[in-house]
């Protein structure tokens, strides 16, 4: 009898181990879930990459929300174009590349000093599940926006003056509205509204060629002269 209910506990002890054990495992593999950089996080690197947009192809080589590359798209998995990619396997894949690589393949990932976490370069391949939070969902990819009409001549009509004086790092429509203005003096700009190296370049340009104090940053006057004042190249 006394062996017979040792037995019996021992069997029930090793049930509760196995259960501890596997409840142990799903619990790791939540912890490593939520470690996932935040929609937040996404969403800037986005605003950053493309302006948000997820059919964004500016003829570049580089395509849709993430602006991947055909290699780097490809090498996650990814199948004909990103930009004609749903958003949900753009999320998708750009998980994956986290995964694989972290911030590394995204130069704004650096410029916005996006943290890494403990699932940056874990080399867990993501389900369609834990990039689902994200921000495309399943929504089929939007169509192409409408082509932007070319931006008026240096004489046109400039618009108002937004109010906020504007630095490295901002993301603002004002800025794609500058960005796009300065294309009338060839600077090419696709219109992210992100202020980068190249919005920094044309500010400093406009600034010298009209003798605006060189600070970097796009005031008033700078605003005023994309518009009535000298043309920077």
């Amino acid at each position: 009898m006394t062996h017979r209910v040792r037995t019996v506990r021992r069997g029930a002890i090793r049930a509760l181990l196995l259960v501890a054990a596997v409840l142990g495992l799903q619990l790791v593999a939540a912890g490593a879930a939520s470690a996932d950089p935040s929609a937040t996080s996404w969403a800037k690197l986005r605003m950053c990459e493309s302006s948000g947009r997820y059919s964004i192809n500016t003829g570049n080589g580089y395509y849709g929300a993430y602006q991947f590359d055909l290699p780097t798209w490809r090498s996650v998995g990814g199948q004909g174009r990103p930009d004609q990619a749903s958003p949900r396997e753009q999320d998708y894949r750009a998980l994956y590349l986290y995964r694989m690589r972290g911030w590394q393949p995204w130069e704004c990932g650096g410029k916005l000093n996006l943290a890494a976490d403990g699932d940056a370069r874990s080399k867990r391949v993501p389900s369609y599940d834990d990039s689902a939070y994200m921000g495309g969902g399943g929504l089929p990819a939007p169509p192409a926006p409408e082509p932007t009409p070319p931006p008026a001549p240096p004489s046109g009509e400039m618009p108002a003056w937004p109010g906020l004086v504007y630095a490295y790092g901002d993301c603002a429509p004002a800025l794609r509205t500058f960005q796009l203005r300065m294309n009338a003096f060839g600077y090419g700009f696709s219109g992210t509204g992100c202020y980068y190296d190249k919005t920094r370049t044309a500010v400093l340009d406009l600034q010298r060629a009209n003798g605006i104090n060189d600070s970097g940053r796009l005031g008033p006057k700078t605003w005023k002269a994309a518009w009535k004042g000298k043309p920077p190249r």
